[in-house]
């Protein structure tokens, strides 16, 4: 059995599940996908899955080596693509990942578009309260709102200035302490998400001082959800932090006051992220090359809505 087809039905398995997944993907028998896998063990000497009459699940040594078939598989795909040369048609499926507001609402129009304009591409589009390791996990480009690490990712700027905002209700400040300075954050009611700090929110430094002010706090509610936090301050139940373009609305339509204007912490920048050498696939270069013009217009037009708060 060819060894890089063994390794495209295990990814397959593992992305969809199951075997089952994996031979209905690859328009196979159970019993030649079970074949492919247990090819692979005895090639390795080691139990990659294990195994149930509904699921599958990693084995420590499957997680290793899954890992280095993406690697492969993706080499591969590169290199076909250098071969095949720059005009090749962008085909294929493209797996995306964003935080979910941001997909939801900015990118994924934006893929739309794409579709229409590339019907030989489909879309995968993960959202993720998190950053996914997108070698390890099969993703050709992640929507990321931080400041980057070095690395050896290919990042195209898409926006500048993406800030981060506390919150609160008029109910909820009429029933509590005022907020004047980061400190006063201890004495209040923190609804905070997995991704924003769940136990300090970091401030800049004050005024002739050179070190950075962390609030530390004990939260009355902790979600993995920026919605759900939203719609708990909008409720009147605590003081949150999230970005400019999640409370925009509230903010508007006075459901929620922006505090702490003198403190907060410098704009963030957008990028689309993708692996090293990837940009040389058609599919990707394709929409990077689309979305980057749209997601700039975009976020320039959340950047002076969020200018405009009062």
């Amino acid at each position: 059995m060819d060894r890089i087809d063994a390794m495209k039905v295990f990814v397959a398995a593992i992305d969809e599940g199951s075997l089952a997944g994996a031979g209905r993907r690859l328009g196979r028998s159970p019993a030649a996908v079970s074949r492919a896998i247990a090819f692979l063990e005895h090639h390795v000497g080691a139990e990659l899955l294990h195994r149930t009459t509904r699921s599958i699940r990693l084995s420590e040594a499957g997680e290793r080596y899954a890992s280095g078939c993406r690697r492969v598989l993706v080499d591969l795909e590169e290199a076909d693509m250098a071969v095949a040369g720059e005009r090749t048609a962008p085909r294929g499926t493209l797996t995306l990942t964003a935080p979910p507001i941001s997909g939801e609402e900015i990118l994924r129009p934006i893929v739309d578009a794409y579709l229409d304009a590339f019907p030989a591409v489909s879309v995968n589009l993960v959202l993720l309260d998190r950053h996914a390791n997108l070698v390890d996990e099969g993703i050709d480009v992640a929507l990321r709102v931080a400041q980057l690490p070095d690395s050896s990712m290919v990042a195209v700027r898409v926006g500048g200035d993406v800030r981060r905002v506390i919150v609160a209700s008029p109910r909820y400040l009429a029933k509590h302490p005022r907020i004047i300075e980061p400190g006063d954050l201890a004495k209040h009611q923190i609804v905070t998400t997995t991704h924003f700090g769940q136990d300090a929110w970091v401030f800049p430094p004050a005024a002739g001082s050179s070190i950075a002010r962390s609030v530390h706090f004990k939260p009355r509610l902790v979600v993995n959800s920026v919605r759900a936090a939203l719609a708990s301050a909008i409720d009147g139940h605590g003081v949150t932090r999230l970005y400019t373009y999640h409370v925009a609305e509230s903010v508007q339509d006075g459901s929620l006051k922006i505090l702490l204007r003198n403190a907060e912490s410098a704009p963030l920048p957008v990028h689309l992220v993708t692996p090293h050498g990837r940009m040389s696939v058609p599919k990707v270069r394709a929409f990077v090359d689309f979305a980057a013009p749209r997601l700039r217009a975009e976020f320039a037009r959340l950047s002076a809505e969020a200018d405009s708060l009062k």
